[in-house]
């Protein structure tokens, strides 16, 4: 019945649960699974009525969605939520609308002579129950798009939303229960602890979006039920200035990448290598790109606060550990407010010098701080970045090819954009996801349709089936035709 208990693997899981929280989840995951036992998938007519529904319900939610994601945030630039939130998520719901009947048309492959005439294909079917835990950074973004992808494969989805984002959370619950019934789509609230029960569900998938610490407890919730995961994490995403690439150009790309939700941004470039000696010249052309695209901070409603006390304390933490091993600082307010700590606006910080045991070269900063470091040659660049685990992103700019080449052919990472910073993320054809500690699997446009897809072999037999020429009991027919199958 859809409202049983669910037995998770750990009684520690319902012990951490209240009563309520996991009658919900029970209830939400029981009507799921009996939707998928009655019924199978979501038939591509429906998908195509539930993707148009969804597109309809976010133009219809957009005010009411950016004031919430702001307000979850403290302030959030509301260009930036109609950017990153809205408009990328209804660009892949389209994409994803237009081209999911050509993504799950069935493939004719090859049959071994021996079978013949037998035909074999390959079908892209539904897995099932899919599980989504997002993040609250695009908290409409990072929980739509996958969702729609889910979706247009045919699946049934629970959506576990960032408890970070409250608000943000219940009217996309709301958006969401106008489009689909409660077999197809499931939202449910709560946080770290609802969290780890999703991670134990017997669900068919899981993807899972947050920190690399997070989705190691994901992974190893999810491996007591062989659940697969794709895990979207983060890491050190570099942004790498090749020689002779001009400064003020690459300063002002890396600038718009970093500062952009404030840096808030799991494939925001992290720190910068410039050539040595170029280490100032680079700061004072992001300096004056950063004063162009914030002239004020305070009351600008353009640049977006820090989530919350706590990672806004952990920021100013990581610069005062770096100022304190040596590193040397700019803070960026060309106004010279008093920045309400309340407020959570964090002054963009530029460091070099910065030494390898500074905190901030050891996590993902996450933040609007820019570390700057020097190489002496782009094999030396190339030696520092791989001597990091992989990132999800690198960032080269270059206008030598063969520089390029170099770059590529040495390092590993989820995505590249070449003389550019972020446009890699936003382009709805292209797999998005990491590599290494930055994650596993990727999602976006078909990638994601097949993550979502069982890629179903399907074998159809002849009325003269090879079996017949197998089966025992054996002797010199068989021996024949193994020796004209595997040679003398």
């Amino acid at each position: 019945m859809a409202d049983a208990v669910i037995e998770f693997p750990s009684g520690q899981i319902r012990q951490r649960l209240t009563r309520s929280a996991e009658k919900r989840l029970s209830s939400a995951f029981g009507q799921l699974r009996d939707g998928w036992r009655r019924d199978g998938g979501l038939d591509p007519s429906r998908r195509d009525d539930a993707l148009d529904h969804l597109t309809r319900a976010l133009v219809k939610y957009q005010a009411a969605l950016v004031e919430a994601v702001s307000q979850d945030f403290g302030h959030r630039s509301p260009h930036e939520t109609k950017l990153a939130d809205i408009h990328a998520s209804l660009s892949a719901i389209r994409h994803a609308r237009r081209h999911f009947r050509r993504w799950m048309r069935p493939s004719r492959v090859d049959v071994a002579l021996p079978f013949l005439p037998g035909r074999a294909q390959v079908e892209m079917v539904p897995l099932g129950v899919v599980g989504i835990i997002s993040p609250w950074n695009y908290p409409i973004q990072l929980a739509l798009i996958p969702l729609a992808t889910a979706i247009a494969a045919g699946n049934r989805v629970l959506l576990k939303p960032s408890e970070m984002t409250p608000r943000t959370t219940a009217l996309l619950e709301r958006l969401l229960a106008e489009v689909f019934e409660q077999t197809e789509v499931a939202v449910v609230a709560g946080g770290v602890d609802m969290a780890q029960a999703v991670s134990h569900l017997p669900l068919d998938h899981l993807l899972f979006t947050g920190s690399t610490a997070a989705g190691r407890q994901v992974m190893r919730a999810a491996s007591d039920g062989l659940v697969p995961v794709t895990l979207e994490l983060g890491g050190k995403s570099p942004a790498i200035i090749g020689p002779g690439f001009d400064l003020e150009t690459a300063a002002e790309r890396v600038a718009i990448g970093k500062l952009f939700n404030a840096g808030q941004t799991c494939v925001a470039p992290d720190y910068a290598l410039v050539p040595q000696g170029w280490e100032v010249a680079f700061a004072d052309h992001v300096e004056r790109a950063m004063i162009r695209l914030y002239p004020r901070l305070g009351d600008n409603p353009d640049y977006t606060s820090i989530i919350s006390d706590q990672h806004y304390e952990r920021l100013l933490a990581l610069i005062d550990d770096a100022r304190r091993q040596g590193a040397q600082a700019r803070f960026i307010n060309p106004a010279s407010e008093a920045l309400e700590p309340a407020k959570r606006k964090l002054a963009p910080t530029l460091l070099w010098n910065v030494p390898a045991t500074a905190a901030v070269m050891a996590q993902e900063i996450f933040g609007p701080i820019l570390p700057i470091l020097s190489y002496r040659s782009l094999e030396e660049a190339v030696v520092t970045v791989n001597s990091r685990p992989r990132p999800l992103a690198l960032y080269l700019f270059s206008r030598q090819k063969t520089d390029v080449d170099f770059v590529l052919n040495r390092t590993r990472a989820g995505g590249i954009t070449v003389n550019d910073t972020l446009l890699h993320a936003a382009q709805d054809a292209l797999p998005f996801g990491g590599i290494g500690e930055s994650g596993m699997g990727a999602y976006h446009g078909e990638a994601g349709f097949r993550t979502f897809s069982q890629a179903r072999p399907l074998f159809y037999a002849s009325q003269f089936s090879a079996s017949r020429l197998v089966r025992p009991p054996y002797g010199d027919r068989i021996d024949r035709l193994l020796r004209w199958l595997i040679g003398r």
